[in-house]
């Protein structure tokens, strides 16, 4: 597989992972048990993701923004943003893991009647919580290959960079946006290398 082609697939996966977490923090993860009371009687029928773990939803877009800095950035930063990707991945697991893998705490229904136990008498929708952790373990692992692997990819930009004499500005000069335009009315194509582009 060509870098170029590793860098996309690595951008779909990641969107990918981010997209399940953001889903499933919109959907219902748990309803109150036949044992619960809520003190006002007005309290929620289903607990969403998002009202269990809060920021779930907000990890997910600071991945979806990481992804777009990976696009535009290289070497050590590329490799910083990937340990970012990661980080993210690792939180959506913990939010997942204290949301639902110990019981609902108490602290996401401040309605409850007083004197209910505290925690594990909702009644638990496995399905998203899953969903969830299954977008944590993508990001996780692209976190990591964008890290180990991330230098070695190519840059947005770097089609549109000058690479040694072969370009069509002065030698030694930047590509600038007349030496394009004079590129294309010649019909040259600026975008490709310089042993490809037309005479």
């Amino acid at each position: 597989m060509s870098a170029r082609r590793e860098l996309w697939t690595w951008a779909a996966l990641c969107a990918a992972g981010a997209g399940l977490v953001l889903l499933a923090a919109g959907r219902g993860w748990a309803e109150p048990g036949s044992g619960a009371t809520w003190a006002d009687d007005a309290g929620p029928s289903v607990l969403t993701g998002s009202a269990i773990v809060p920021f779930l939803g907000p990890v997910a877009l600071a991945a979806l923004a990481a992804v777009v800095a990976v696009l535009a950035t290289g070497g050590a930063v590329r490799r910083a943003v990937g340990v970012v990707i990661a980080l993210c991945g690792l939180g959506v697991l913990a939010g997942v893991w204290y949301g639902v893998g110990r019981g609902v705490p108490a602290a996401v229904m401040p309605d409850r009647a007083a004197g209910e136990a505290a925690g594990g008498y909702l009644g638990i929708h496995w399905v998203w919580p899953a969903v969830a952790a299954a977008g944590g373990l993508l990001l996780l692992a692209a976190g990591a290959v964008a890290a180990a692997r991330g230098p070695r990819w190519p840059g947005m930009s770097r089609r549109y960079d000058r690479r040694g004499h072969g370009g069509d500005g002065p030698a030694g000069g930047p590509v600038t946006e007349r030496v394009l335009w004079d590129a294309i009315d010649r019909g040259a194509d600026p975008t490709a290398d310089p042993e490809d582009r037309a005479p």
